[in-house]
């Protein structure tokens, strides 16, 4: 199985090494002939700084790529792969333009990076096409069986259905038919895996033990101590392995660097963003003649309430009946210019005033509203521990999730941020927000005739 699983990594790392190629291979056409000559660049490269400007390329190229997914052949989903990719190029590319413009001492002509651009995204597109038939004809799904408890099974089971590309849960038991019967049905041997989907943490652990000494490999969904011991730091005090979970959140020099960037990061937005709240403002205004900007008590870290701001998207009287309650899926009080601007992000644009106050950061937890939190708490009291760090704008919950992910989901994607933090994750984070603005299903609503993001299932057992 290792040697199955290195050859696998070496193929997809191969595939992606050869599509950056072609893609640079490119870039050198555009560069030799197009935007190099001692005449335009009043400058004469030799050998070594030729390689030297396609090096920088390839390495800008392989950042972005993997920063986005565009690397990931047979790991995500083919559209996901090559819009990553679309990401990654255009971001490559206008780095690129202007680092050429400087070369040459002034902005050189764009159409030849437009054309270059074009012409990278059909290789790319086809590329990844190729790629995928390839990595599938040669790693079929993986034939899963399902070992469940009480939780019913349709949420997992919609998952996974999402990807039968990579997998396909071929037979469910539950733990009720008897743990001889799983163990049995476990190491049969008709099966690549085994997921284990909402076991108590008695049964789980000893499954998990069971399985790995038989080498059947595990897909299991963690529990909220599972994602504080993966964010642990271990120790070797003792003659023993020893894992610490620290009582605090950032340290003061992450929290002074992470302010920093909040600082100068959202004066310079305010400033490129300014035209795009104006247009955005008028629009609004004009629509029905009500407030433009939309005021709300949300709670950032420690539970401190303050008052988010966003461009109004909804009806006037959304919420007179005094009920709190998150939008749905063709929600009816959203206007039409609601929906475009909560399509494209410009709602949001106002909170970089909330970063610059100091009540929000860039990335971290998204805030929620006082008496949505006690909803949560009655249920799930650990929703707190999200806000253990000051509130985001985006965050880890909605780059791997979505607006319609459970708030159970949720907290276990922001713990996985909290227990995790690094400065380049929240850098990574910010690149990857980039990308979610064009995903439709990050803004999914949540069902109808839900109030909250809270399902029934949503306990920890």
């Amino acid at each position: 199985m290792k040697k199955f699983e290195s050859a696998k990594r070496l193929i997809i790392l191969g595939l992606s090494l050869i599509g950056l190629a072609l893609m640079t291979a490119v870039y050198a056409y555009t560069w030799f002939y197009v935007y190099y000559t001692p005449v335009r660049l009043r400058l004469k490269f030799y050998f070594r700084g030729h390689v030297l400007v396609l090096l920088i390329y390839f390495v800008l190229l392989l950042f972005f790529s993997t920063t986005y997914g565009g690397t990931k052949v047979g790991y995500l989903k083919g559209t996901d792969v090559f819009f990553s990719q679309i990401f990654s190029l255009l971001a490559v590319n206008i780095i690129t333009y202007f680092q050429v413009s400087l070369m040459a001492n002034w902005l050189v002509a764009v159409p030849p990076m437009i054309e270059m651009t074009l012409l990278q995204l059909v290789i790319a597109g086809g590329w990844t096409f190729l790629c995928n038939r390839f990595y599938h004809r040669l790693y079929p799904p993986r034939k899963l069986l399902l070992i469940y408890g009480e939780r019913d099974v349709a949420d997992i089971m919609g998952k996974f259905q999402s990807r039968k590309d990579k997998y396909q849960i071929k037979e469910t038991i539950g733990i009720s038919d008897g743990l001889d019967a799983v163990r049995e049905k476990a190491v049969s041997g008709n099966f690549d895996a085994v997921v284990l989907w909402d076991l108590p943490a008695k049964t789980r652990n000893g499954l998990m033990k069971y399985c790995y000494a038989h080498s059947v490999r595990i897909y299991f969904m963690p529990k909220i101590t599972d994602v504080l011991v993966k964010g642990a730091e271990q120790m070797n005090l003792f003659d023993t392995p020893i894992f610490l979970i620290r009582e605090y959140e950032l340290t003061v020099e992450q929290r002074f660097v992470k302010r920093s960037i909040d600082l100068v990061c959202s004066l310079l937005l305010l400033v490129l963003a300014s035209p795009f709240m104006l247009l955005t403002a008028l629009a609004v205004k004009l629509y029905d003649g009500g407030p433009v900007l939309y005021k709300q008590i949300r709670c950032t870290r420690g539970e401190r309430p303050f008052s988010i701001l966003k461009f109004r998207s909804m009806r006037v009287d959304a919420e007179k009946d005094g009920v709190a309650r998150l939008s749905s899926k063709n929600d009816d009080r959203i206007t039409p210019v609601g929906k475009f601007i909560r399509k494209v992000r410009l709602d949001e644009l106002p909170q970089l005033i909330n970063i610059l106050k100091g009540d929000m950061s860039f990335i971290g937890p998204r805030p929620e509203r006082p008496e949505i939190i006690e909803q949560y708490k009655k249920e799930m009291p650990e929703f707190v521990y999200r806000m253990k760090v000051k509130a985001g704008l985006a965050g880890y919950a909605q780059v791997y999730g979505k607006y319609n992910t459970t708030p159970y989901d949720k907290l276990k994607l922001d713990l996985t941020y909290i227990e995790n933090y690094t400065v380049w994750m929240d850098v990574k984070l910010m690149l990857l927000t980039l990308k979610i603005l064009f995903v439709p299903e990050s803004t999914e609503g949540i069902d109808e005739g839900q109030t909250t993001a809270m399902k029934d299932s949503a306990k920890e057992k």
